[in-house]
């Protein structure tokens, strides 16, 4: 077996508050570029103008074809929560819910990171 390497406490950084918000998601068959359509309309709006977001990716799985995963990452879970109360929230994901065969979501605190240093919990 491959050993992991070592981390020291240098390399790691206490995040705190911040959220990472993972949505695991199947698409119906033949719908990824409408899906990949829908996100790019969103991601920027989402990006300059929702308070709190940091950062989102969505990745299409190598092993499992429409297989897909949404990452978003958050100052605060609270502000994730907000904004997906939100009617603005509900109208923006739903040509990208309409692809979806199936989607379950987590949501986690950030507490360690490593690799970024400069980063302020």
């Amino acid at each position: 077996t491959a050993e992991l390497p070592t981390v020291s406490p240098a390399d790691t950084v206490t995040v705190g508050t911040h959220a990472r918000i993972v949505f695991r998601v199947s698409l119906h068959p033949g719908t990824e570029q409408q899906f990949l359509a829908a996100y790019e309309s969103i991601r920027h709006l989402v990006a300059g103008g929702v308070p709190g977001h940091i950062v989102d990716q969505v990745c299409e799985s190598a092993d499992v074809p429409g297989e897909w995963l949404i990452t978003s990452e958050w100052e605060r879970l609270e502000d994730f929560r907000a904004w997906e109360r939100t009617p603005e929230h509900r109208e923006l994901v739903g040509p990208m819910r309409a692809c979806m065969a199936s989607a379950k979501s987590a949501k986690y605190l950030i507490r360690r990171e490593t690799g970024n240093p400069g980063r302020v919990p």
